[in-house]
């Protein structure tokens, strides 16, 4: 029996109040990230492999079917706007296609060839890094990508939620998180959800960081798409350069970014 599909620690759902029913889940969501902790060594290792490749011009790619595909999808999604990075630096790829995204297709993750099929539109290369993302770890869409990308020399990683999985046997670097039986039994969009989100969380950005996409604790290359943003950015420049907000503004229009307007500042 895998953990992800072990019987929940609650019975009689459907005869609990709703109090009842917030404070369990709730209850259970606490043990996540003790589970993660535990996994920090293997996160470490795997953006300790990623970093070199991608400074070497390596991009980041996510395979993962249903809830742990559309983690993926969400968290390379995020990249760009948020590191001013292109949008094919890191990318998502879910079983189905993009139409999964929304509504499951029937069967996708039981293809053990799909996954590199998908890849191939991208021509990967000896300098990328695959992550799998599968909570049960027995996904043959994810196996069947990671055995095909590490035969053609990308670095292989997973994030799974079972212990001594056979995706985490596919993988040069697995992040295995057991966060224990899920308050509505086999529903792993729940804890084994969270838990994933966590350890994409600390991937993509320990990976940003390390490739220089932030100053102090910044934002400085986010994209500039709406009011909020650039208020966020005006502020940024504000602080770091000790300027009027119209000044700041004036220096946001000339370089466009914060990034920008801080160099040209600083080097003036």
């Amino acid at each position: 029996m895998l953990t992800t599909e072990s019987a929940s620690n609650y019975n009689h759902l459907e005869q609990m109040s709703i109090r009842d029913i917030l404070v369990a889940i709730n209850q259970e969501d606490h043990t996540v990230p003790a589970a993660v902790q535990k996994s920090l060594p293997q996160i470490e290792a795997l953006v300790a492999g990623i970093v070199p490749r991608m400074k070497a011009g390596g991009r980041l790619f996510y395979i993962g079917a249903g809830t742990s595909g559309r983690l993926g999808v969400v968290d390379a999604s995020e990249c760009p706007p948020t590191f001013g990075v292109p949008f094919d630096l890191v990318v998502g790829i879910i079983a189905g296609g993009d139409t999964a995204i929304r509504k499951a297709v029937e069967n996708a993750e039981d293809d053990w060839e799909q996954a590199w099929k998908d890849l191939a539109s991208f021509a990967p290369q000896e300098n990328d890094t695959l992550i799998g993302i599968a909570a049960s770890g027995r996904t043959p869409y994810v196996i069947g990508g990671l055995n095909e990308a590490r035969k053609a020399g990308l670095l292989t990683g997973c994030v799974v939620c079972n212990a001594g999985s056979p995706v985490a046997a596919a993988a040069e670097y697995p992040v295995e998180v057991v966060a224990g039986p899920e308050f509505l039994t086999g529903s792993t969009r729940m804890k084994a959800g969270t838990a994933q989100k966590l350890v994409l969380n600390m991937i993509s950005t320990s990976v940003m960081i390390q490739l220089g996409k932030v100053k102090g604790n910044k934002m400085v290359d986010m994209q500039l798409t709406n009011e909020k943003l650039v208020d966020r950015a005006l502020r940024m420049i504000v602080e770091e350069l000790e300027v009027s907000p119209d000044e700041a503004e004036s220096l946001l229009k000339k370089y466009g970014s914060v990034r920008g307007a801080i160099n040209a500042v600083k080097k003036a």
